[in-house]
This record gives C-alpha cells, structure tokens and sequence, in this order.
C-alpha cells in the first residue's frame, strides 16, 4: 500500500523535531516522491549520515510502503 505525501511528512516531522519539509508526489502515483528536509539535527552530518536519519524517522516503510523517495536534505543558513 502507497504512502501519502502527508503521512511522509508527518513521519519525519515526528522524527527531526523542528524540521523543515516539503514533499512532491513525483508521478502522481502514491509512490515516488520528492523530499526535502532541512533541520538543525542534520549540523556537523555528512549526507549519508542526513539520508539515514529521515530514513530511520519513517521507521522502516522505505522499500515497503514508500517505493521511492529522492532526498535533499540540509542544515539550516546560517
């Protein structure tokens, strides 16, 4: 079952307090989606370390119920 851009959000607010998010649904389709996440916790983190901590906020639906999500993600300008 496909992920809304919601509940994505939703997910990843719940996991990066005080982020800022924005989701594009990509293809319309429930299951390819964009992503842009900026917060404070993501300071000091190399990309790979950012990547991985939105993917632990979505506790465990990435390749489940979210088939595809392309990431951005940053620490706040200062």
């Amino acid at each position: 079952m496909a992920m809304d851009a919601a509940t994505i959000e939703r997910l990843i607010k719940e996991g990066l307090p005080g982020a800022q998010v924005s989701i594009e649904d990509l293809r319309g389709d429930g299951d390819h989606y964009a992503a842009t996440v900026i917060s404070e916790a993501f300071r000091g983190k190399s990309r790979v370390q950012q990547h991985q901590m939105v993917y632990q906020a979505l506790r465990g639906r990435m390749g489940n119920e979210l088939h595809a999500l392309a990431l951005q993600t940053s620490a706040p300008a200062d």
